[in-house]
């Protein structure tokens, strides 16, 4: 007498490593994706005080903001008005131009090519000399 063998089942293929994978992916690439204009994230106000992100209403008067644009060269120096800057003198003509306009608004402006810490000392030159509104600017190539 012959017994039969009972089929064995088909393996059955399951989403759940597939969704979970799908999951980490998401989350590792919000994490390290890049805002491309930060000016819509607020930076300011407390949850104490949320009235410093209103906008200025009508009845205010206009201050009057002035520009520097600070370059930064591809050999990582800070050039101000087309003069190339070491730290000292960078942060002496900082100080100067900040006692003649104290709403000054620094550009920096850094070569795709210049080197980051570059930047982050003069991120840190700003800060010491007590600069309070710094932009990071990039010009992108029109197609």
């Amino acid at each position: 007498m012959t017994l039969a063998k009972p089929k064995p089942p088909s393996p059955r293929v399951t989403l759940v490593p597939l969704i979970d994978v799908l999951f980490i992916l998401l989350v590792y690439f919000m994490v390290t994706s890049v805002y491309l204009d930060l000016d819509m994230i607020p930076a300011g106000g407390t949850a104490e005080d949320p009235q410093t992100n209103v906008p200025p209403t009508v009845t205010e008067a206009p201050q009057e903001t002035q520009t520097l644009l600070l370059r930064i060269d591809a050999s990582g120096q800070a050039v101000l008005r087309g003069q190339a800057l070491g730290p000292d003198a960078l942060r002496s003509a900082l100080e100067q131009a900040l006692a003649e306009r104290p709403g000054l608004t620094v550009l920096i402006l850094p070569s795709p090519v210049a080197p980051t810490q570059a930047l982050a000392t003069t991120l840190d030159a700003l800060t010491q000399v007590g600069v309070r509104d710094t932009r990071l600017i990039r010009i992108e190539a029109e197609p």
